[in-house]
């Protein structure tokens, strides 16, 4: 199956070079495109003419990157930019992906999602029935659990989601410190356990029904989903909460 004419390709991916000339070579001879990182991927998106499919990691494999930009900040990029493109996202296969996932599977500029796994003749044929606008299996959530792409939505879900950030980044140790990092009321921090992210993660199902929520606990529930939670903040204008990146 032919591809269009004069095909434009970014691949934003570490590891993108690798796969740079065999993807020109299967589609005709494409333009290919390749940021292996931040900076890189902002130099080829702003001001330059549209690309017809952004592929991106999902979770970027570099330590240096991993804490700051991902592929829902390729998303977002693309957007801030007017550069609108189908994004494939490719996903390692980690459960460290899950909430990242879950929020690509409900934003409409998320194309497809394919497993790294699943190989290169994959990620070819994906690419080329993306740029011929052809639809791609259900991306639909898989209704495991509430998305907090979903939870985090209105006046109280963003106070949600910054006192999680605050936590997960480091910038937290009680609720005395929780409503400095988080800019909140000492009274919205004392609530954190019971009216914030207690129930958030009893939604989810993620805290057994025989035991106490805790403080303890959701700073735990914090910890696990710290890459999403950190994630969610730097793009949804709440930086202010985050202090040092994990190492």
């Amino acid at each position: 199956m032919p591809v269009p004419n004069h095909m434009r390709v970014l691949v934003a991916s570490p590891l993108g070079h690798v796969v740079a000339a065999p993807l020109a070579k299967a589609l005709d001879q494409a333009t290919v495109t390749v940021a292996t990182g931040h900076d890189e991927f902002i130099h080829s998106v702003a001001g330059n003419v549209r690309f017809d499919v952004v592929v991106a990691d999902l979770i970027w494999n570099r330590p240096d990157l991993e804490w700051i930009f991902d592929g829902l900040d390729v998303i977002d990029a693309l957007d801030s930019h007017d550069r609108h493109a189908p994004v494939v996202l490719a996903t390692q296969g980690h459960s460290m992906e899950l909430d990242h996932l879950d929020e690509a599977r409900l934003r409409d500029e998320v194309a497809g999602v394919i497993a790294k796994s699943d190989g290169f003749a994959t990620l070819v044929g994906v690419v080329r029935s993306v740029a011929l606008g052809q639809g791609l299996p259900d991306k639909a959530s898989s209704g495991r659990r509430p998305p907090l792409y979903e939870l985090f939505t209105g006046r109280r879900g963003h106070t949600a989601g910054r006192l999680a950030g605050a936590i997960a980044s480091g910038s937290a140790s009680d609720n005395s410190s929780l409503a400095r990092a988080a800019k909140v009321s000492p009274n919205t921090a004392n609530k954190v356990t019971s009216h914030y992210l207690g129930p958030i993660i009893v939604e989810r199902g993620e805290h057994g029904e025989s035991l106490p929520m805790t403080q303890a606990a959701v700073y735990r529930w914090c910890g696990l989903h710290a890459r999403y939670l950190i994630s969610w903040c730097r793009r949804h204008g709440h930086s202010d909460v985050l202090g040092p990146m994990p190492a």
